[in-house]
């Protein structure tokens, strides 16, 4: 398969005999100096096993917001390879952000404490950029950029609600407390927006039932242990 895209924890693939796209998900884990933090925009290290983990978690998500309703880009997987089959979708460099409770960067850049919870929840849209922090940015900015169309900054939160509802519940009946969580979107040539990328303890935070927030290796392994039984 030839790469198209080199990410911190995926690629991107495509199979030039069938112009089909995979993800391929990769052991390594975002973090900084060996901790491991799913809000970090750096790889913090890497764990054997983690990529298929993450994808058999990720599997078990998509499949239940399609039965939920919600669009998704997922179109199956090949769990002894690494590899998701997904929709050939053009996916902007945006992350939709849905907070419960204020956590991570968000405290760091509006000087809150840890924890004070969001009555509805927060929405947030941030540029997909490393080399500029992943600043905030607005629909206005993201048509005049080219990244989306009209409507579908709207439609991308409408979506970001709807997954925040199903992956809540879920989490609680596994008795952890989802804290905040972000997704990336796609859209088809018809401009249909579809949850893309991955939905895994990669994209949020947790709190279980004693207080403690699970690195994203411990939560995934949790999860799929509860998935498989």
């Amino acid at each position: 398969m030839k790469t198209l895209y080199e990410g911190k924890t995926k690629n991107v693939m495509l199979d030039e005999a069938t112009n089909v796209v995979h993800l391929f998900f990769k052991d390594s884990a975002t973090g900084e100096n060996g901790v491991f933090d799913p809000g970090s925009n750096s790889v913090g290290g890497s764990v054997e096993g983690k990529g298929k983990v993450g994808l058999a978690v990720s599997k078990y998500f998509f499949e239940l917001m399609e039965k939920n309703g919600i669009p998704t880009h997922y179109l199956g997987s090949d769990l002894d390879q690494g590899l998701m089959k997904v929709r050939n979708l053009t996916v902007p460099k945006l992350e939709f952000v849905l907070r419960y409770f204020t956590a991570g960067s968000m405290c760091r850049r509006f000087d809150l404490e840890q924890g004070i919870p969001f009555d509805p929840p927060y929405c947030e849209v941030t540029l997909k950029s490393d080399a500029q922090g992943d600043p905030l940015i607005t629909e206005r900015l993201c048509i005049m950029k080219g990244m989306l169309k009209e409507g579908q900054f709207d439609q991308a939160l409408e979506i970001l609600v709807k997954v925040g509802e199903v992956l809540k519940k879920e989490l609680a009946g596994m008795n952890l407390q989802l804290i905040d969580f972000k997704i990336e979107v796609g859209y088809d040539e018809e401009g249909k927006i579809y949850v893309a990328d991955e939905i895994t303890p990669d994209i949020w935070r947790v709190k279980d039932e004693n207080g403690n927030i699970p690195n994203q290796i411990d939560c995934a392994q949790m999860i799929l242990a509860k998935i498989n039984k």
